[in-house]
């Protein structure tokens, strides 16, 4: 293998974009599971139940935009899809400011249906740029980089919250103009500084030569969606992303649970919060190096891929006993560890997309794999929502036995579909021959 210094790091740049823009996604995201109980207790009034809705009203059009963003990144590129996906979240991201209490719950849907429609172009756009700038062996430690954007942005969001909101809510509208200089500063430098790697003219041969080393050429051709969806490996990832119903209820009900267990506040949420999300950066980064690792070592990636998927579902199942905790910081050490699986997951269930599907195919695919995880997350709103307000908080019990024991539901659900992650052609055939050269599979 050719050392960094001889093929050069251009792509690492890239790979930071990718890592700021997640970032700026994430926290624009997660301000309002942090405003949510102060919001519902001190200015809006609203029920759990009220609360559900909004969050529904998101993961309605997070999955209608995954669905349409995945299409239209694979259709446009990269480049623009970016931009035009970051610019409709951050107008509405701003637009939260402008909802007054006669609007209630249902101003507050209606931004958060057009945040979750923009923000769904995020992760599609960004495997795809990974697929196009990293060769097979660096995919996951990329994806595990720019996925922990996501811990960064809902770690930064406690902080920003408790800085610029006073107490009992006052100024909270603050808290949702904090990224709209990044996210302007983000667009200039991405339009300015992307270009496919065939035709960037600041990347030099060797490291172009490096990135398509072990992929197999590829015409310029498009794929519909409509094409990925008969195929199982498809389905294989939308059962890879069923745990997402998981990520969001950290998320969105993280701070509920805390604040209904263990009576914290605004100011005495944030540094649990941000105890959990740091927790799942380690997790992002680690999750990706662990397979690149194994990679590295001679493993094939099948083995490789599965190997840390299980491994993060076994390090994801004491979060079941987090409602029976009796002190606060060992329910959030356990749901930080849960948290840090979780991201560790996700960096290699995305990696899974570029092992084994064309390029041109990725952003398709992970728009219909990001779609069930949304709709899974929905759903569990509906009832989560409905059972706190009925029966009160020992609802938690039984929502994190389900996030205990979702991935390695999955896990066995990802291998029955995709025993053997044989790779597709770019016409969506089984490949006779691994892409990599002969790299057993």
């Amino acid at each position: 293998m050719s050392s960094p210094s001889r093929t050069g790091s251009f792509r690492w740049r890239i790979l930071a974009l990718l890592f700021m823009a997640t970032t700026i996604n994430y926290v624009d995201r997660s301000i309002l599971g942090v405003l949510g109980p102060t919001l519902r207790d001190h200015v809006f009034g609203w029920t759990n139940q009220q609360y559900a809705y909004i969050t529904i009203a998101f993961k309605i059009a997070y999955a209608a935009g995954l669905l349409a963003m995945g299409g239209i990144v694979d259709r446009i590129g990269a480049k623009a899809g970016y931009a035009l996906s970051l610019g409709v979240w951050s107008a509405f991201s701003m637009a939260h400011a402008l909802i007054t209490r006669a609007m209630g719950w249902l101003g507050f849907a209606v931004v958060r249906f057009g945040l979750g429609f923009g923000e769904a172009g995020n992760f599609p756009a960004s495997v795809k740029t990974v697929a196009e700038w990293f060769p097979r062996r660096e995919r996951a430690l990329a994806t595990g980089i720019f996925n922990a954007g996501t811990n960064i942005g809902a770690l930064l969001a406690p902080l920003v919250v408790s800085l610029v909101v006073g107490a009992g809510g006052a100024h909270w509208q603050r808290a949702f103009f904090v990224t709209s200089g990044f996210s302007a500063l983000w667009l200039i430098l991405w339009l300015t500084t992307y270009r496919r790697p065939e035709v960037h003219p600041k990347l030099s041969s060797a490291e172009r030569a490096f990135i398509r080393g072990d992929s197999g050429v590829e015409t310029a051709g498009k794929l519909p969606w409509k094409s990925v969806l008969p195929v199982r490996e498809t389905w294989a990832f939308a059962a890879a992303k069923l745990p997402d119903a998981v990520w969001y209820f950290y998320l969105f009900w993280g701070s509920f649970f805390l604040n209904a267990r263990f009576g914290l506040e605004l100011k005495g949420l944030a540094l649990p919060l941000i105890v959990i999300y740091a927790l799942a950066d380690i997790g992002s980064v680690g999750g990706g190096w662990l397979s690149s690792a194994l990679l590295k070592r001679g493993w094939p990636v099948n083995r490789a891929r599965k190997t840390t998927l299980f491994i993060c579902a076994l390090v994801i199942l004491p979060v079941v006993f987090a409602p029976r905790a009796e002190e606060p910081w060992l329910a959030v050490v356990l749901i930080g560890l849960a948290a840090a699986g979780h991201q560790a997951w996700s960096a290699n269930a995305f990696t899974l997309v570029s092992d084994v599907f064309p390029r041109k195919a990725t952003a398709s695919v992970v728009g219909i794999g990001g779609m069930v995880g949304a709709l899974a997350g929905l759903l569990a709103d509906l009832g989560l929502g409905r059972i706190l307000d009925k029966s009160g908080p020992g609802a938690y019990s039984t929502a994190f036995l389900v996030a205990g024991l979702m991935y390695l539901v999955s896990f066995f659900i990802i291998h029955a579909l995709m025993p053997r992650m044989t790779p597709l052609d770019e016409n969506l055939n089984r490949a006779v021959t691994p892409p990599s050269g002969g790299r057993e599979y």
